[in-house]
């Protein structure tokens, strides 16, 4: 591993960043719970079936793009009854692993 590398894992890791994929979208099914996802949402038996169900989002849609939407549903698709979250940049990554590896 270059020294690089090994500093930036190191630096992720104190600042508390998942240190695999897999904990990623663990970190985005913990957000997709806190963040209040599931009020209207269903993944799998998780969640309520008010709106889309993404239980195989991960599918259709690519991480840059779920990303995107994550940040700016509207931006995509003007006529989208989604919300702008409010969401930070960590949330919005995991959300996004976590929405992917639905498949």
């Amino acid at each position: 591993m270059t020294r690089s590398l090994t500093l930036m894992l190191l630096a992720l890791l104190a600042l508390g960043a998942p240190a695999s994929a897999q904990d990623l979208v663990e970190e985005g099914r913990r957000a997709f719970m806190r963040n209040g996802c599931h009020g209207c949402h269903t993944v799998g038996t998780m969640g309520t079936p008010m709106a889309t169900d993404l239980t195989r989002v991960g599918a259709k849609y690519r991480p840059e793009y779920l990303r995107r939407w994550l940040r700016d549903p509207s931006y995509l698709r003007p006529s989208a009854h989604m919300p702008t979250l409010e969401l930070t940049e960590a949330d919005v990554r995991a959300l996004a692993a976590f929405l992917s590896a639905q498949q």
